[in-house]
């Protein structure tokens, strides 16, 4: 579990609270992950938005927070835990009821949740290539200047190398954009990912046998991200779409992957235009 040293931590009033923080941002998939982990649980937690769109997680105040810039961040009781699928798992801990965890289970889910997590760039690559359409590079070389020199660069006390990481995928996105070629790749995985989920779910309504856990929760977000990416769901994986339009209805879900109206019409509008151009996910990866 990621919880950071102290030493790790530059804005230090943090350390005063108490009770649940949570900081996220709406149109996270790791935010929206934690979110429904929360609304399931029945637990009551103090909100703080940062603004993804708007590089609020380079600023020197959440850099203090998390020297990665990643979301979400939680602070409980004046500690700071970072990376969402081990706050999920030391939130099941703390508040064991409901098991989102089944007892037996534990390290099924430590291998999905840890496979899920390497695909998060791929999410990404497909998010900013089919979904968001950014006009303009996401973020600039004095935004990851700031990014690589502001926080205090460790995690529990030691350099950390994910900053290095997470600044070469952007520097990537400047300098050629996401590439057909990355495009391909990222959607193959999640095309084999997908259909392993698929087989699972030919014979049970959930994806552990003890029913519906974390995993679902995960799972379930990527499949709704590139759902708004164009991916082809219901044509390659029928049992995964089930389980996906399933899980959709349920509130504890729907009301935080649910679109405001101006943010689904650009979306929608983006994809149009991919469709329009011969340019969607489908044409370009041969999904």
């Amino acid at each position: 579990m990621v919880k950071l040293a102290n030493e790790d931590i530059k804005t230090r009033d943090v350390l005063d609270w108490e009770g649940l923080h949570v900081f996220h941002f709406p149109f996270s998939s790791c935010s929206q992950k934690l979110r429904i982990f929360l609304n399931l649980k029945g637990v009551n937690w103090e909100s703080h938005l940062v603004d993804l769109m708007g590089n609020e997680n380079l600023t020197e105040h959440f850099l203090g927070i998390n020297p990665r810039g990643l979301l979400p961040t939680i602070v409980h009781n004046g500690d700071v835990h970072i990376e969402s699928n081990d706050i999920l798992s030391y939130l099941e801990e703390v508040f064991p009821e409901p098991k989102l965890i089944p007892p037996g289970s534990e390290n099924a889910v430590t291998e999905l949740l840890k496979h899920e997590d390497e695909m998060h760039l791929d999410l990404r690559a497909l998010s900013f290539r089919f979904v968001f359409n950014p006009p303009h590079d996401p973020k600039s070389p004095e935004d990851l200047k700031l990014y690589a020199s502001t926080g205090s660069g460790t995690v529990g006390g030691l350099a950390d190398e994910r900053i290095g990481v997470e600044i070469g995928f952007w520097q990537q996105i400047a300098s050629e954009g996401i590439t057909d070629a990355v495009a391909t790749r990222a959607a193959q995985k999640f095309r084999e990912s997908f259909q392993k989920l698929d087989d699972t779910l030919e014979n049970q309504e959930y994806l552990l046998p003890d029913g519906f856990s974390v995993l679902d929760i995960a799972w379930f977000i990527y499949a709704n991200r590139l759902t708004l990416a164009g991916y082809p769901v219901d044509r390659l994986h029928p049992n995964l779409s089930g389980w996906y339009k399933r899980l959709s209805v349920m509130p504890e879900i729907a009301r935080e992957v649910e679109l405001p109206r101006p943010v689904k019409e650009k979306f929608d509008a983006t994809r149009a235009q991919h469709l329009a151009e011969g340019a969607d996910i489908e044409a370009v990866t041969g999904l």
